[in-house]
């Protein structure tokens, strides 16, 4: 789609929620892809830094590794006056990278973070109006698109990551969408049907099975409780976790009568 609407084919690759493993690094490979985004997951990290390119397990992709620190700063904490350090300004956010050890610094947040999450009042969008400024100020610094950061750096190490990571949550692994056993009960439904439904190549109903697997659905069911649960629940339409899986496995009853019927 992005080749046919803009005539570029893109290089690197961003999955779902930045869900990663060594699987899906071999299959966006021979995609085609020349990097990968994803989480900088210190549990796969361990003592070194994301702020360096890296390679996938066995494979000439190169990863992009999120800052997740730098980049809560300004999706989380910018706002939060409790926080050591607040006020977040241009100047201070900008000496913060400039003093960061590294090729590349990965700044990755949700789009809703400016006017949404960080409402105008915060001061979010002047703190954005004057970023560029105060980060040309220092020698050190210069901005880069994902395909020129992974054009222009080698990678220093290897990355395996057996089981997913991703970057939601406190744990930064897929319990955010398979963390229960009504998450579970359905990702299998889903399966199940859309073996059926491969069979019988109905294009109409492929494509509603297709809508269903949006990562959404899954996530309205979490059960977790602290502050996973509370952004669960800020997102979430439904009042509990149990009415988004009672909604949500009656609509899959329906595809898979409709899927035995044709």
């Amino acid at each position: 789609m992005i080749k046919r609407i803009f005539n570029y084919k893109p290089k690197v690759f961003r999955n779902t929620e930045a869900i990663y493993d060594n699987r899906i690094a071999r299959k966006v490979s021979e995609m085609g892809y020349k990097g990968i985004l994803t989480e900088g997951a210190e549990k796969i990290l361990g003592w070194r830094s994301p702020n360096f390119v890296y390679k996938a397990l066995n494979s000439p992709l190169k990863v992009l590794m999120r800052n997740y620190k730098l980049s809560d700063d300004v999706g989380f904490r910018f706002s939060a006056r409790n926080w050591p350090g607040y006020p977040l300004t241009a100047d201070k956010y900008a000496n913060w990278m400039s003093n960061s050890f590294g090729d590349v610094i990965n700044l990755f947040m949700d789009y809703e973070t400016f006017g949404e999450h960080q409402w105008t009042e915060t001061g979010i969008f002047e703190f954005l109006r004057h970023l560029p400024g105060e980060v040309f100020k220092h020698d050190c610094l210069d901005f880069a698109t994902v395909s020129e950061a992974v054009e222009r750096y080698n990678a220093v190490d290897e990355v395996d990551v057996p089981w997913a990571i991703s970057w939601a949550d406190e744990d930064r692994n897929v319990s955010t969408w398979l963390g229960n056993n009504m998450q579970i009960a359905c990702f299998n439904e889903l399966k199940d049907i859309g073996r059926k439904l491969k069979k019988k190549k109905n294009m109409d109903l492929l494509y509603v099975w297709r809508l269903l697997q949006t990562s959404d659905h899954l996530y309205y069911m979490s059960t977790k409780g602290f502050e996973d649960g509370a952004v669960h629940a800020y997102f979430s339409p439904y009042d509990i976790p149990y009415d988004g899986f009672i909604n949500y496995m009656n609509i899959l009853q329906d595809l898979k009568d409709k899927v035995d019927a044709r």
